[in-house]
Parts: structure tokens; C-alpha cells; sequence
């Protein structure tokens, strides 16, 4: 399949495939590629203020935590090899087109025996709005050992 015709959504697909990484956004040949695990890369675009509306993003695991995030950087179209039910309602409800891999209840945590932490803090919230400040507070518990 050549490169000329896929379209933002099928070449950060291709990418996120071929060149192992967690996080892929891009449109036309404006490409951002992220090797960090979790929600980092999106948090690093946003408090980056980095204009991404419109991009095409590509990622190992959305939950709903990443999908909140993904409206707030105004993706229009998002691949998930593993997608959480929460962030398939996230997108839903704000008209953003997903396609998976696996559609699974929750994301797990990075030792496989509960909800990843990110999901659990964005549980109760319905606003995206919210979430960027729900997610730094998790991730300070988180470096404090809490």
C-alpha cells in the first residue's frame, strides 16, 4: 500500500504497526510519534499547547481517561489496538469516529490486576474539561508511592 493515498488515519495506523511506538497523531505530513506509555504523550500535547484539530491518531490502549484527553485536543478520528467501553462512549458522545482491535471493559494497570489508574480517576467525571486536573493528581499520587 503506498504512502501517497492512505489516508491520516490509515498512515498513523501503519506507523503505530511498523515503528512500535504508543502514540501516533498526524495529518497530511505533519506527524507526531511518541514512544511513552500511558496518558504522557497526550498530557505533553496539551500542556504543550500544541494545535492537533483535525489530526488522525493512532494508539496502543484509549481508555476512557486518553479518550477525554483526545476530544480536548480535538482529534477527528482515532484507531485503538486495545479501547476501553468508557472511551468508546467518549467519543460517541462527541461525534469522534474509532475504529480497535479489542474492545475490552476497562484498561488494566501496568501489573495486570486491576483498572489502570488513569481510568479509575476519570470514572465518575462526564465534562472532559475535567480531566486534565484529575489525571496530574493521579499521576503525583502516583510518584509519592499513595
Amino acid at each position: 500500500m503506498g504512502g501517497e493515498n492512505m489516508t491520516d488515519i490509515e498512515r498513523a495506523k501503519q506507523i503505530l504497526i511498523s515503528e512500535g511506538c504508543t502514540c501516533v497523531v498526524c495529518k497530511g505530513d505533519n506527524i507526531h510519534i511518541s514512544q511513552k506509555r500511558g496518558v504522557a504523550p497526550l498530557m505533553e500535547l496539551l500542556d504543550g499547547g500544541a494545535d492537533i484539530r483535525g489530526y488522525s491518531a493512532a494508539d496502543k490502549a484509549v481508555g476512557k481517561a486518553a479518550a477525554m484527553l483526545f476530544v480536548l485536543l480535538g482529534i477527528s478520528e482515532i484507531y485503538a489496538a486495545v479501547m476501553s467501553r468508557g472511551a468508546k462512549a467518549v467519543f460517541d458522545e462527541h461525534g469522534i469516529k474509532y475504529s480497535c482491535g479489542e474492545e475490552v471493559e476497562y484498561i488494566v494497570n501496568r501489573q495486570k490486576d486491576g483498572m489502570c489508574p488513569m481510568e479509575r480517576a476519570v470514572r465518575d467525571i462526564d465534562d472532559p474539561a475535567e480531566a486534565p486536573k484529575k489525571i496530574k493528581e493521579t499521576i503525583e499520587k502516583l510518584r509519592k508511592g499513595d
